[in-house]
């Protein structure tokens, strides 16, 4: 699928996170690929990272990543197990090709940046952890592909700053798309501020928005592509009882597959905008509506009045609309009572 990031792009694209739920293993990974494609998810995405290059051995696990995942090992102990080499990444993109799915993936420090530039990736992704990252954004920027910037923990300001970079660094605005994103997993429905991503469309003319989704449930990304979202991204597992950081805020198949049914769905439902009866409702019209008809016998020459009047169905009469021109004239025929009136 060659997608278009523009603000009018039809239908949403719809990117099924695998993210590191493979949990390390090469043949999850393809099984969740087969996956996505049986879903209908546009693309597949994954993550690029040395845990060395990315996590320094003091950094602390995230609260959910110790529920999740115990508090025995350090951060790094627990990435370095999700890594994927470049070999693994071939092989996935192959067979991204064989299924008819787009195969992307973040980057999360400069030489998988480098590693996915060889792979041929078109789109970048651009996680939340990195939009403060001038480095990173800077390399990125000057790629000039097409960019999907995640904004969970940012506001405006930083926003704005990482846009910046990347325009600078030689990517068209237009070529970036702004997703808003809250990072905790699983997000609170309290915590979501869905209208926050029209507030990020507004502030930055140019762009397409769209809504990372990290709550539990598909009703919220269904929300968003209700209220504009271009891209919509939700992470999925092949089940969600397995060990690792991101599996409970995770859709299982049939729910990602349900997930995209329900999109397409809303896509649907949206329309033109345009106010006018619907091909499906036509039919219905004459049936539903009403007609002036007589109230009880007229006789030629009697006035119509409002107590030998009435309305009732079908409407394939005179509109009631027209009561008033109706009122105060002459039958010229006999009519017997639920007749229609005619001139």
């Amino acid at each position: 699928m060659n997608y278009e990031l523009s603000a009018t792009s039809q239908p949403t694209f719809i990117i099924a996170e695998a993210g590191v739920n493979h949990n390390g293993s090469l043949e999850r990974a393809i099984q969740m690929v087969d996956m996505a494609a049986e879903a209908g998810a546009d693309a597949i995405k994954f993550q690029t990272f040395k845990a060395e290059k990315v996590i320094s051995r003091t950094a602390a696990k995230a609260e959910y990543q110790k529920a999740t995942t115990g508090e025995e090992e350090s951060q790094l102990e627990m990435v370095k197990k999700l890594e994927l080499d470049e070999d693994a990444h071939k092989q996935l993109f192959a067979h991204c090709q064989e299924m008819g799915i787009q195969f992307l993936s973040t980057p999360f420090d400069l030489d998988s940046i480098d590693l996915l530039v060889r792979l041929g990736l078109h789109m970048f992704k651009i996680p939340s952890g990195e939009i403060t990252n001038l480095p990173y954004l800077r390399k990125l920027g000057a790629l000039s592909k097409r960019l999907i910037l995640s904004t969970g923990m940012a506001d405006l300001g930083e926003i704005e700053d990482a846009l910046d970079i990347l325009t600078e660094a030689g990517t068209p605005i237009h070529n970036i798309t702004v997703l808003h994103c809250n990072t905790e997993y699983p997000t609170p429905f309290e915590d979501v501020n869905l209208r926050a991503m029209l507030t990020i469309k507004n502030a930055f003319p140019g762009v397409s928005v769209g809504y990372s989704d990290h709550t539990v449930g598909i009703e919220i990304s269904i929300a968003a592509v209700a209220m504009g979202a271009t891209i919509v991204e939700k992470h999925f597992t092949l089940d969600r009882t397995m060990e690792g950081p991101d599996h409970r805020a995770s859709l299982e198949p049939a729910e990602l597959k349900a997930m995209v049914g329900a999109i397409r769905n809303v896509e649907k439902a949206i329309g033109n905008g345009i106010k006018r009866p619907s091909t499906s409702e036509m039919k219905n019209k004459p049936i539903a509506r009403k007609s002036i008809v007589a109230a009880k016998p007229i006789a030629t020459g009697d006035l119509f009045t409002v107590n030998n009047l009435t309305v009732k169905r079908p409407g394939t009469g005179i509109s009631p609309m027209r009561w008033d021109e109706v009122i105060g004239k002459k039958a010229d025929r006999n009519y017997e009572a639920d007749t229609p009136i005619v001139w």
